[in-house]
């Protein structure tokens, strides 16, 4: 391990996740974050191991963070299913339990409906078998994101 990481930024990735590399803006300053895809369903996971600059005062995830994860995470269904950008119209969400220093949290979501480019999604946000927030999202898709074959694999080599 080296010396300029914490134990939380050492600890080791679960099989199947790649990092997101986003180069800039909020989603950088809050990660880093990971994902993969089950082929068989074809869903997307996101996920991040939470470190100090998610804690809040008693040390635990902050509630903005998992509201922030909740909205990239459930918002992201749009870009990969519709291959469209998007920007958040409403989030709903009911916390249900904490995340701990440490702890693997993941969340996923699936489009529930669509109409003249507006998405509502239903999400679930977890840590191992806990259930820390349910919630739906209402996404204005905004443009086409469309990818040339291989710009994904291309990005996480």
């Amino acid at each position: 391990m080296s010396d300029d990481l914490t134990p939380v930024q050492a600890a080791v990735v679960p099989d199947g996740y790649v990092i997101n590399l986003w180069q800039r803006g909020f989603g950088r300053t809050v990660g880093p974050f990971y994902s993969k895809r089950d082929e068989a369903t074809n869903v997307e996971v996101m996920a991040f191991r939470v470190e100090e600059h998610h804690a809040n005062g008693m040390n635990n995830c902050h509630g903005g963070m998992l509201m922030s994860f909740a909205d990239m995470a459930w918002g992201r269904v749009v870009s990969n299913q519709r291959q469209m950008g998007w920007v958040t119209v409403r989030l709903t969400t009911d916390f249900l339990s904490g995340a701990q220093m440490g702890d693997w949290v993941e969340g996923s979501s699936e489009i529930i409906s669509e109409q003249d480019d507006i998405f509502t999604v239903r999400g679930r946000i977890w840590c191992a078998d806990r259930t820390l927030m349910t919630g739906t999202g209402v996404f204005k898709g905004l443009r086409n994101i469309a990818r040339k074959p291989g710009d994904r694999q291309a990005a996480q080599a």
